[in-house]
């Protein structure tokens, strides 16, 4: 087996599991994009084996602290193993990640299920190379009636991959509906969000649904609605859902009806909404803020702050006295200890005072590894608007 040789004081000695080209002192066997290798640290004792990618600024990835291979043996034992994890941690699986890469020593491959349909992601090329070996362990584990690749994103390009998506087991089927925790979803597997559905915000909804009742409630950068819905199920007195996408918002009201909720509807960009409507002196009860990524690199955080910063600023102008503000950062970039600062000096601008009322992650089925960091991207906090002293 080829091995990369890693220099001292790497992130691999801490815990984590990625090899950055800088951490590479030299590579010997001749190692090809794709293969297998050994890790070794500088005394060439071995730190485990990895998938590597040259093409990438990650050069390789540890999947165990042994020598493996990458046939379908690998392959479905990991994912019957991710299958058991799920099943014991007493969430609903009918709509579940199943495999969430390096949480699940698979880096690079997602599977997320739908009741009868599963949508899986490839995104290291060691994986992709060996797709036609983890539809096969997914049959065996999951037995779907369906199987949608959902090979997107910029991971992909990163690691010199062609964008791909389709339908390789059974047939696409039509959007469907789905229900879990109480709440009704359309699921577009080949066109929807993600792979159908923000799975990991799945509890952040019934969480914010019960905070919502006799409230009238605003969420901002909707999407599909889900705490919206979760509002409206609650026994919210209004609500209305934001968001820049008009196709977004249809899902929004078939997801309504499908539930047999009222939501009002706005296609307009948040930060607009927002600025105007404060202007305005228009109040709420409870806002709700869940913006895409600001993020996605440690160069741009600042910018990303400046960003979170606006709209709670504005945010937190509109809360009624006792309103509840519910907010969510879904950008491992930025820490929990920023956002939370950012929240707080909105709260010095706007001259207001917010007591703590919850604090809210990722769902269970997106389990955090110790020593991984990027493994805890989701953070949100629910806060109440004191009365002035």
């Amino acid at each position: 087996m080829a091995s990369l040789i890693i220099l001292p004081r790497s992130r691999i000695f801490h815990g984590h599991d990625w090899v950055y080209a800088s951490d590479v002192r030299n590579a010997s066997g001749a190692p090809e994009p794709g293969d297998v290798v050994m890790l070794k640290d500088f005394k060439l004792r071995p730190l485990g084996s990895a998938i590597y990618n040259p093409k990438s600024q990650i050069i390789a990835r540890r999947i165990s602290f042994r020598a493996v291979d990458l046939d379908h043996d690998f392959f479905l034992r990991r994912i019957e193993r991710a299958w058991e994890h799920r099943q014991s941690l007493g969430i609903d699986t009918t709509v579940c990640r199943v495999v969430w890469s390096e949480a699940d020593g698979l880096p690079g491959l997602v599977v997320d299920r739908y009741g009868d349909h599963v949508v899986y992601q490839t995104l290291t090329l060691a994986f992709g190379l060996r797709e036609h070996l983890i539809i096969r362990a997914i049959e065996e584990v999951l037995k779907p009636k369906t199987i949608t690749a959902r090979n997107e994103g910029n991971i992909r390009l990163a690691e010199g991959m062609e964008l791909v998506k389709k339908t390789v087991v059974g047939e696409t089927p039509p959007p469907f509906p789905i229900q879990v925790a109480g709440m009704t979803f359309q699921i577009d597997v080949m066109e929807g969000q993600k792979t159908g559905l923000y799975i990991d915000q799945i509890d952040n909804y019934v969480g914010v649904g019960r905070l919502a009742k006799g409230r009238r409630t605003l969420d901002c950068f909707c999407n599909q609605g889900g705490f919206a819905q979760a509002a409206a199920l609650g026994g919210a007195s209004e609500v209305t859902a934001i968001d820049v996408s008009e196709p977004a918002l249809q899902q929004v009201q078939a997801n309504a009806k499908a539930a047999g909720v009222k939501i009002n509807t706005v296609c307009e960009n948040a930060f607009d909404f927002l600025k105007r409507n404060e202007a305005a002196g228009e109040k709420y009860d409870l806002i709700v803020l869940d913006p895409p990524s600001f993020t996605r690199t440690k160069a741009s955080v600042n910018d990303a702050l400046r960003g979170y910063k606006e709209i709670h600023l504005r945010a937190i102008k509109m809360l009624a006295p006792g309103g509840r503000l519910a907010t969510f950062s879904c950008s491992h970039h930025v820490s929990m200890g920023e956002f939370y600062k950012t929240v707080l000096d909105a709260a010095v601008d706007a001259k207001r005072t917010l007591r703590l009322v919850e604090r809210f992650e990722q769902r269970r089925d997106h389990p955090i590894i110790a020593g991984l960091s990027e493994t805890e991207y989701l953070r949100g906090y629910a806060f109440e608007l004191m009365a002035s002293w």
